[in-house]
């Protein structure tokens, strides 16, 4: 056989064609993919309808079509983002640690996309992922023996604990933004590191504990901390059933 032949290379003079880019078709979908990317990277005061069309090469008058405004999107966003969580059977044999297990999940979706908790505070479940986990959970506490309407009280109690959680650390998020810090780590460093020279610059007379006990006060990571009051409104929650 012989030889492959080598392409001839285009004339320097002569203008390469630029490829035409293949547009998605317009959807409720498209948009509200594009705007969970736009929060993700930018933060959520970034978000607009402008901001989103600008993304997708087109008009906010298109985008009104689909989603009606600002607020409907957000609600459509916070919605993909709960479509994320993992769910199992329930099992009221082992509701405890499929609570467990399920805050821990909402814990890493929520911190996956961190300035979306700040979108949530205000919302009522209404879309389909959101009335998903609503279910999984209440029907766990009432399979569990729970009486519906304590049951109601600890759905709505575990999902404002999860959801400020979330919320706390999107104002972090948005503080390193601000600080131009990419890493976490430096930014926690650092502030509590300031934490710590203030409480030890305080009057000990007026607040003895305080700043004694400074070091253990900012001891624990986010995490550390989300698990301990995790387990707090657990054991309360076992405490309260049959």
């Amino acid at each position: 056989m012989g030889s492959k032949e080598e392409a001839v290379p285009v004339p320097p003079w002569r203008k390469s064609r630029k490829q035409p880019q293949i547009r998605r078709q317009l959807s409720q979908d498209l948009i509200v993919e594009t705007g969970l990317r736009v929060l993700d990277a930018e933060g959520l005061d970034a978000l607009s309808m402008r901001r989103v069309a600008q993304e997708l090469d087109t008009g906010p008058a298109s985008l009104y079509a689909h989603v009606a405004n600002k607020e409907e999107l957000l609600e459509l966003v916070y919605d993909r983002v709960l479509g994320e969580i993992r769910l199992p059977e329930r099992d009221p044999g082992q509701w405890k640690d499929q609570l467990r297990a399920y805050a821990l999940e909402v814990y890493r979706v929520l911190n996956k996309h961190a300035d979306v908790a700040r979108a949530a505070l205000a919302n009522i479940p209404s879309g389909g992922n959101s009335l998903r986990t609503g279910e999984f959970v209440y029907g766990l506490l009432l399979e569990a023996g729970m009486p519906p309407r304590e049951a109601a009280l600890c759905l709505d109690r575990l999902s404002l604990y999860l959801i400020g959680d979330a919320y706390e650390g999107s104002v972090h998020v948005s503080r390193m933004r601000a600080a131009d810090v990419s890493s976490p780590e430096e930014y926690f460093a650092s502030f509590a590191g300031q934490i710590a020279d203030y409480y030890r610059a305080l009057p000990r007379d007026r607040f003895p504990y305080l700043v004694e006990h400074i070091d253990d006060l900012i001891a624990a990571d986010g995490e550390e901390r989300f698990r301990y009051g995790l387990e707090l409104l657990l054991d309360g929650i076992e405490s309260r059933m049959p």
